[in-house]
């Protein structure tokens, strides 16, 4: 059973900065690109930014600047820096993977940017 938890989301003011970290487990044989998205209240869920395994990255237009993604393939781990936070930011925010050729999704972390 192959599971992402993410963890690290929380509060912050308008100009702060929060760390998502994303753990994969289970029987994993490979992990290709992963990712993060997120869903605002009445919004679809976007992609914020994606990494592929040898380090790749791709990241929305509205993050450039501000947000880092990077993975740790040894501890089957992906991050997302994300400096400068906006109102605009709040979300619950979302892992992605691909393991075993399949795409995996956590339960989401919350983020709150007050202004």
């Amino acid at each position: 059973q192959v599971q992402l938890v993410e963890s690290g989301g929380g509060l912050v003011q308008a100009g702060g900065s929060l760390r998502l970290s994303c753990a994969a487990s289970g029987s994993i044989f490979s992990i290709n690109d992963m990712g993060w998205y997120r869903q605002a209240p009445g919004n679809q869920r976007e992609s914020v930014a994606r990494i592929t395994n040898a380090g790749y990255t791709n990241y929305a237009d509205f993050v450039k600047g501000r947000f880092t993604i990077s993975r740790d393939n040894a501890k089957n781990m992906v991050y997302l820096q994300m400096n400068s936070l906006k109102p605009d930011d709040t979300a619950v925010y979302y892992c992605r993977a691909e393991i075993n050729y399949t795409y995996y999704w956590g339960q989401g972390t919350q983020v709150t940017v007050s202004s």
